[in-house]
């Protein structure tokens, strides 16, 4: 393989591999927020049981997400140090304020959150946790607006004599309409992820419990799990409708900025007028000849496109290829259509795993009920995985999707303002890329292992033994010995 295709592999499996982590930990920590705010309102025992079980898988995620992060940033100075020269001025200041902003706030309140247990009072412990929701999620804003300079660059102008963009305008970067629409979209797939989290392991336990035949495993299912669970339930319904209305402005957006990427996500090959949406096709798809639309829907497709059932019109792959021809110069400015196709299909089909395991959930335990159904905990299981792959699926056609093109020209702005992928790889010889990516490969691969076993770990060893006494600090009354400081304490010295 040559250096370019060595390099966008290294760049993809990092990539997809540290967004694993991502969606659990921007869902997660204010999951874990609102079930300390219910213990700090309610007093009752198992929502801070719930609050330390679901902190110590929070903590265990976070840690790992931060240390294939900071690898991500080196990627850019590695194998894209021309992308890094041409767009660093612009790319560089979301970055920056990530970590200026976002990162320290984050990190520096997780610390008085994890340590402060027996020694903050309840109210203050509780809004540390709360602002390390809100530094999570804002760190989530910065990286999505530096994506969406590249899917859609403002606030910059090019300039011919360096051969590089410049800022103009950093608020006009940090607003752009992409970003506007991509965030809320991200959040609510970290919610759906989050949420189906929570639910397949409370489900899972609650099953356990109900099952063991012990009178206070029973009263636990019921009162701990089912909770836990039920809460779940609605963040996972919550998050799928605005999935729903986010994905449809998002999709809105794309048409008019990214007409190729939307084409090739139906394998729309001709132009067109209210054209179906295509649910199934046979065939390579990089060849529009040999693509044949097995099963369509009609007035989806016009609809997702301009909001109305007819009377749309909508590029070709074909068409828009000759167009850029013309404007951009020779050259091939299609993406992958096969991946472009499926991973779309796959981010919408993927999702229905935490739609079914909600249904099911919300079913089973209604009206205070709690079950013992063996299928109903491997359903959990089962579901758990589906929204980070779907997750995975919807960056995967994001960044795909945008070939060829590293920055995509903004088609109502600068021009100028463009840079294909194989301009902005490093000047690399090929032994070179491939030895950081064997070691990436296998590192990372290491890395999964330690996070699987440390996630199942503590995931079966269930939550804490009741307290025999109620955890605060100075003010509050009751509160723990030092020798009875939480586990949560004593996990985050493994780090």
């Amino acid at each position: 393989m040559s250096v370019l295709d060595l390099s966008r592999w290294q760049f993809g499996i990092t990539t997809v591999y540290h967004f694993i982590f991502v969606p659990l930990t921007i869902g997660l920590a204010p999951l874990v927020a609102g079930m300390q705010t219910a213990w700090v309102i309610t007093g009752k025992e198992h929502w801070y049981r719930l609050t330390k079980f679901f902190g110590k898988l929070f903590l265990i995620n976070f840690a790992l997400g931060v240390a294939t992060g900071i690898v991500q940033e080196f990627q850019f100075g590695m194998n894209w140090s021309e992308y890094s020269r041409f767009v660093g001025d612009v790319f560089g200041a979301p970055l920056a304020l990530e970590a200026l902003v976002a990162f320290f706030l984050e990190s520096t309140f997780l610390g008085l959150w994890i340590f402060g247990w027996t020694r903050l009072p309840k109210t203050l412990h509780l809004a540390t946790i709360w602002l390390v929701a809100i530094g999570v999620n804002a760190s989530a804003y910065f990286i999505v607006a530096a994506n969406s300079f590249m899917q859609h660059p403002v606030g910059a102008k090019y300039n011919p004599e360096r051969g590089r963009a410049e800022l103009t305008s950093i608020w006009t970067v940090l607003t752009n309409n992409t970003t506007l629409a991509a965030f809320p979209h991200v959040v609510a797939g970290a919610f759906l992820t989050s949420g189906t989290f929570v639910v397949g392991i409370c489900g899972w336990w609650m099953v356990r419990n109900a099952r063991s035949g012990e009178a206070a495993k029973v009263v636990e299912a019921q009162t701990m799990w089912r909770s836990g669970g039920r809460a779940g339930l609605w963040v996972i319904v919550i998050a799928g409708v605005a999935l729903f209305f986010t994905g449809d402005v998002q999709g809105k957006l794309m048409f008019e900025q990214q007409p190729m990427k939307m084409a090739s996500a139906e394998s729309l090959c001709n132009t067109a007028t209210d054209p179906d949406f295509s649910v199934l096709t046979i065939g390579t798809h990089n060849n529009c000849d040999s693509v044949t639309h097995v099963l369509e829907v009609p007035y989806v497709l016009p609809y997702l496109a301009k909001g109305k059932f007819s009377d749309v019109t909508l590029d070709g792959v074909t068409d828009l290829q000759h167009a850029y021809n013309a404007k951009f110069g020779p050259g091939d400015y299609r993406p992958n259509l096969f991946v472009t196709y499926w991973s779309f299909r796959a981010m919408i089909g993927l999702s229905a795993g935490a739609i079914l395991l909600w249904l099911v959930g919300l079913w089973l335990t209604r009206g205070g009920r709690i079950t013992d159904k063996r299928w109903y905990s491997w359903l959990c299981l089962i579901a758990i995985p589906t929204p980070f792959l779907a997750n995975s699926a919807g960056w995967v056609f994001t960044e795909m999707g945008r070939q060829p093109w590293v920055v995509a020209p903004n088609p109502t702005g600068d021009q100028s303002l463009r840079l294909m992928v194989q301009q902005g790889v490093s000047d690399h010889v090929a032994g070179t890329v491939i030895t950081s990516l064997v070691v990436f490969t296998l590192l990372y691969g290491a890395l999964a292992v330690v996070w699987f076993y440390l996630m199942r770990r503590y995931t079966v060893a269930g939550a804490e033994a009741p307290a025999t006494t109620s955890p605060g600090g100075p003010d509050d009354t009751g509160g723990r010995d030092r020798a009875e400081e939480p586990a949560v304490e004593q996990l985050s010295f493994a780090y």
